[in-house]
């Protein structure tokens, strides 16, 4: 990826116990699994470091209690780190000045938690322009502005409604329209989507993507839902016990994951939607037949034609060029690992 890189979090801790910062200073910033128990501490978030890149979208997840809601709240300050460098543009949000953090989330940080979080005396326009209020913009440009973004995420017309007589879904967009008023250059997502009912949560999933594709935010995402992941990350990040355990895209975690905790949330994977052909090519002693097919081409758009030639597929880069050839066999050997295996 050739962009900048917005976020750097490098060799984050945050612990809970009696003396933190004195404990890790006592282990060289590096306390072994014994050393944490013997003296009652917890790791929430474990010497993890990672980059986000200007307009990626980067979702960590794990099962409850890995870490990452914790890990979120440390990157935002709503909970401050042990130790270790959060990187904004380059500067350290960790030796942010009381003043300068609150300047940072008036103005380059948006957050979206699980919890809406609306105000339930004031009216959706109200709540969407809550923010602006509180950074003193006039009365003309927060409305105008909060107008704006509720026409974005498809509100229009709903300006005068309260909370509660709003859908789930509904209300989530206004906590999503409530973030984006700032224009921040940063996006936090706390698990949003969580509480929705399934249906709904596949249209809100959709509906962030479409504003995604617009916005290009640099975004973190927490979820515990691997399907949720790959829908929307660029690179995912699995947190097992505090610690980041593989931080990869998500074909690259499901054709080659860590470890078996990692292997385990793949599993059940689409595995045609994430595998591209490029991954499976190889060279042949049989010539290809066919016409040829992109690198990039998920296994599901070319299962048709790979499983129905007996012959190899060869499969082109973005110049043309031939990359090796795909075969009935290690089609469905990507698609069914486990049976072909038996």
């Amino acid at each position: 990826m050739s962009q900048a890189i917005k976020i750097s979090c490098r060799n984050l801790w945050k612990l809970f116990g009696d003396d933190p910062a004195g404990f890790l200073a006592e282990h060289a910033g590096a306390p072994s699994d014994a050393a944490l128990k013997d003296n009652n501490y917890i790791g929430a978030v474990r010497d993890v470091s990672f980059d986000v890149h200007d307009g990626e979208i980067l979702v960590i997840m794990g099962l409850s209690g890995s870490g990452k809601s914790t890990l979120i709240r440390a990157i935002t300050r709503l909970n401050e780190a042990t130790s270790g460098e959060i990187l904004l543009d380059g500067k350290d949000l960790l030796k942010a000045t009381p003043a300068e953090l609150i300047e940072l989330r008036r103005h380059k940080l948006g957050m979206v938690f699980q919890n809406f979080g609306l105000l339930p005396h004031r009216n959706v326009l109200d709540n969407v322009a809550f923010p602006l209020e509180v950074r003193g913009s006039s009365r003309d440009e927060r409305e105008s502005s909060a107008r704006e973004m509720l026409k974005l995420v498809g509100l229009e017309g709903r300006e005068t409604y309260f909370p509660r007589e709003l859908s789930g879904g509904q209300q989530q967009r206004v906590g999503i329209a409530r973030s984006l008023a700032v224009g921040p250059d940063v996006w936090f997502l706390d698990e949003p989507f969580s509480a929705l009912d399934p249906l709904i949560r596949r249209e809100m999933q959709d509906e962030f993507l479409r504003l995604q594709r617009l916005l290009k935010k640099t975004i973190l995402f927490i979820t515990h839902d691997f399907d949720e992941a790959i829908r929307l990350a660029d690179h995912i990040g699995i947190m097992k016990d505090g610690k980041l355990v593989q931080l990869a895209t998500p074909e690259e975690m499901v054709t080659n994951p860590a470890d078996d905790y990692v292997k385990a949330f793949t599993k059940n994977a689409p595995r045609d939607k994430i595998i591209s052909l490029g991954t499976i090519a190889r060279q042949t002693k049989q010539k290809p037949a066919g016409k040829p097919i992109a690198a990039d081409t998920k296994l599901g758009e070319a299962a048709c034609q790979v499983l129905n030639s007996d012959a190899p597929i060869s499969v082109i880069d973005a110049n043309g060029k031939s990359i090796g050839n795909v075969t009935r066999d290690a089609m469905i050997a990507a698609l069914y690992p486990e049976a072909f295996r038996d």
